[in-house]
Order: C-alpha cells, then structure tokens, then sequence
C-alpha cells in the first residue's frame, strides 16, 4: 500500500466564525476543503480525512438539553457517533462533488471509528474538556448533582460542563481503513477523535469521554505509515507570539525548535498546542512532514508556498531531496520554496 497522505479538518473549518452551523454553511466550508483534496488526489496522493466535531457536538447537546422533557438525551459516545455520520456524510458528498469538477476517479467512503482509551487514564480523575452549552450557576450545579457531572465557572460567559479527555490508544477500524485506501477509496475517519471505548472482559463499551481529535489524527497516521500530516485549522500558519505586537510566522522548522517553543508557552493548550503535539508524535514515529494551515491554503501549502512546515530533526536523504526541489514519486511532484526557520 502506497503511504498515505492524512487530511486532519478541524471541526471549525465546517463551521467558520460568525456562523450559524446551518447545514448549507457546513456544505458549502466543505466544498473548499474537497477541492483541495482533489486536487492533491490529481497529483498522485492516497488520501485519508480526519475531522473535529466540537460544534457539532456542541450543537448536539443543547438539543438534548431543549427536548429533555421530550426525548432522553444522548450520552457523548453516541452523540460523537452521531455527528461523525452527519459530518462523514457531509464531506462525501463535497468530494463527490469536487471530484466530478477536477475529473477525479475515486471513489469515497466514511468509516465510523471507534478508538480505544485505557479507563485507568489519569483524565478520567480530571475532566478538562468543555462540552455542552452554558448555564447559570443553580442550573450547572443542579446537573452536576443529578447527573454527576463535573462543571466549572467560565468568568465572561457562566458555567459549563467538562468531560475527561483521555489518551487514544488503539483505532478498532484500522484495517479496514487500510483496505480501503488499498483499494483506492478516499477515506474519512476518525471523525471528532473517535468514538470513545474501553475494553471489558473481552467486549468494547462506550464511555463519557471526547478524544483530542488532533492527537487520534496523529495516532490514524502513524498507524498508516502516512509521510505526511496535514492539519487544516482557521489560521494560515503557526506563530510565536500570536496576535502580539511582535507576532512572527512560523515557515518551516525542526521538531526540536518547535518543541522548544512549546516549552516555552507559545502554543496554548486549548488552541494550537495539541496540534503542535500531534506534529512532534507523528514525527517521532518516522511521519516525513506535517503541515498547519487554513483550508483556503492547503493546495498552495502542500506546494510549499504557504503553511507551517514542521520537519524531523533528522530528515532521510530521500526527504532531503524532495525538500529542496522535485518529488520523485510520480504524479505527486512538489516545488518547496521554503526555507528552513532557524530559532528566533
């Protein structure tokens, strides 16, 4: 099997700021994306998409919270579920479409995937993911007691649940992902971190938990033996001192530099630090690249004239040569124009 490219879509490229969510926005953000990724497939790439739910998920729980005199509510492993469906669905039709645009032949499919998480990881003990809508302090305190939940106080905007965000271990589905971009099928999945399951006496059971969708996309690429990590998020690059005076680029850097930075507190937690944490691990485990950019960029990213290029710290010889001028591999040539970042 050729070594596959992972497409990782951050939930809020399906949902831009200042959005409603409608499903005609969602279609219409997906569309940008698809026709990158056609074009990537035009060029020789086997292609395999990731996304976020956050908003989804988001969007999921207070319908819930509106009907739950109506309907019973749904627990975060289905509601993760659900929104993979809704948002695989949404996205096969956008490539469909932008493939039929480009002339690409090939075909697409969703894989609702399940990841496995150890229920002995220390997040359990701490939740810190929010999810949900916010309440009053009475309305959040009352859920954390009938529902035993864990809440915490948003100063600006009032209180909100947290669930437990654990490490993703194992992909359930990862054969049959790789069988089909063997086959030649354009692949989504992961979606949203994947479903939430732990091991019990031999069976799998869902459990009250959101995955960090860049660190599964991270693991979904290491376990495909992918070169190259493509992130897509609502900026053009990363950048040391993001939206300061001196706000600087980042084009193209070594894993140790960008770890360094992330020492020292460049890249936080709830924005661009775990992407910058799926880029360090899928470089530590032999991925080639990554790159961080917006949709709107990724074609001319992968061409090397936009994004942030994240390198290994020792690249292959064969890396070597494709970064400083042509891709041998055939009909997935590249001209990188970057140079290489030193510290700053």
């Amino acid at each position: 099997m050729r070594r596959p490219t992972v497409v990782a879509i951050g939930g809020n490229s399906l949902i831009r700021s200042g959005q409603r969510g409608s499903i005609e926005e969602q279609r219409a953000n997906a569309l940008i994306t698809a026709r990158a990724i056609a074009g990537l497939v035009q060029r020789g790439h086997a292609i395999v998409i990731t996304h976020g739910n956050g908003p989804q998920v988001g969007a999921q729980l207070l319908r819930s919270e509106i009907a739950a005199d109506q309907v019973c509510p749904e627990p975060l492993d289905v509601c993760g579920a659900d929104t993979q469906g809704a948002i695989g669905y949404i996205l096969e039709q956008a490539l469909i479409h932008a493939f039929a645009e480009t002339g690409v032949q090939a075909p697409v499919a969703t894989v609702l995937t399940q990841v496995v998480v150890n229920p002995a990881d220390p997040a359990f003990q701490r939740p810190t993911k929010p999810v949900g809508p916010f309440y009053t302090a009475e309305q959040a305190q009352q859920r954390a007691r009938d529902r035993g939940w864990t809440v915490v106080e948003d100063a600006a905007r009032g209180w909100r649940r947290v669930a437990p965000s654990p490490e993703p271990c194992e992909i359930v589905e990862i054969d049959a992902i790789r069988d089909l971009v063997a086959s030649g099928y354009v692949v989504i999945a992961v979606g949203g971190g994947g479903i939430p399951v732990v091991r019990r006496d031999g069976e799998l059971a869902g459990v009250e938990a959101v995955i960090d969708k860049d660190l599964a996309a991270a693991l979904l690429a290491r376990l495909l033996r992918a070169r190259l990590l493509i992130i897509s998020t609502d900026v053009a690059c990363v950048y040391l001192h993001y939206r300061q005076e001196n706000e600087t680029p980042l084009r193209c850097v070594r894993a140790a530099v960008l770890r360094r930075y992330a020492a020292e507190g460049h890249f936080p937690p709830g924005t661009m630090g775990p992407k910058i944490e799926a880029a360090l691990r899928f470089l530590a485990h032999g991925g080639r690249e990554v790159i961080i950019t917006s949709p709107e960029l990724l074609t001319a990213a992968v061409a090397g004239r936009s994004g942030t290029h994240i390198l290994p710290d020792r690249t292959p010889p064969r890396h070597r040569r494709r970064a400083s001028g042509r891709r041998g591999e055939k009909g997935a040539s590249r001209s990188v124009r970057l140079q290489y970042q030193a510290p700053v």
